[in-house]
């Protein structure tokens, strides 16, 4: 606070934020069996939440690294929700349970050139919680989507979520880092595409996007 300059403040963003053109996602290992023992959260709010973040990825283009772990001797595919986004993403397989020691997986991220990594994955206590701190820690700024995340236990996944932010690691939700990408309604060119996402996964807020679209006829008759 001490170097604060009233005179230099500018209406400009913060070069902390998440913007289309210095983020990387990773979707880590969201696989069946790894549904299977997620217990920290409704398994289908987490797949919708991770399907709303898969889909905003699409709309800005932005690179986006799938990896999954022993997919055909344990864990299964990634679902085919999670596929008919990423249509032509082939997932890097492991048998490590940290990304971030995987030289291909090293290799893709920084290939993109960018330093901001958003994570979402299954479960958050170890195939998350592992990367997340790795690459902190190397230097990159990390942010992890807590709401398409799960873990074996609310406690586990609350737990990992305390260690990685006292790592250096930024918490987020899915609609928060889709809305921060957007920041401005005015860029119509993502508009509608950003809607329809809401629409489809957000939710309450999504009924309320429908509602703003679609009002009772009597209502719109009488204004």
């Amino acid at each position: 606070m001490s170097n604060f300059n009233v005179e230099q403040v500018k209406a400009e963003p913060s070069d902390k934020l998440l913007t289309p053109d210095n983020t990387v996602f990773m979707f880590i290992d969201q696989q069946p069996q790894m549904y299977f023992g997620l217990q920290s959260h409704d398994a289908n709010a987490v797949m919708n939440a991770i399907q709303g973040l898969a889909k905003t990825a699409k709309i800005w283009d932005i690179p986006s690294i799938l990896t999954t772990l022993t997919t055909d001797d344990f864990t299964g595919e990634i679902p085919q929700q999670q596929k008919r986004v990423f249509e032509d993403h082939t997932p890097i397989d492991r048998t490590g349970l940290n990304a971030f020691e995987d030289q291909r997986v090293v290799d893709a991220v920084k290939k993109t050139g960018r330093k901001k990594i958003v994570m979402s994955g299954l479960w958050t206590e170890i195939c998350v919680l592992l990367p997340a701190i790795t690459a902190a820690d190397q230097g990159y700024d990390v942010y992890v989507v807590t709401d398409a995340c799960g873990g074996a236990s609310k406690e586990a996944h609350d737990m990992a979520i305390i260690r990685m932010t006292e790592a250096g690691v930024t918490p987020v939700t899915w609609i928060q880092v889709l809305c921060e990408l957007q920041r401005d309604w005015a860029r119509e060119e993502t508009y509608d595409d950003v809607m329809n996402i809401v629409k489809e996964h957000g939710g309450a807020y999504g009924v309320g996007v429908q509602y703003y679209y679609n009002p009772p006829k009597n209502i719109v008759n009488n204004v």
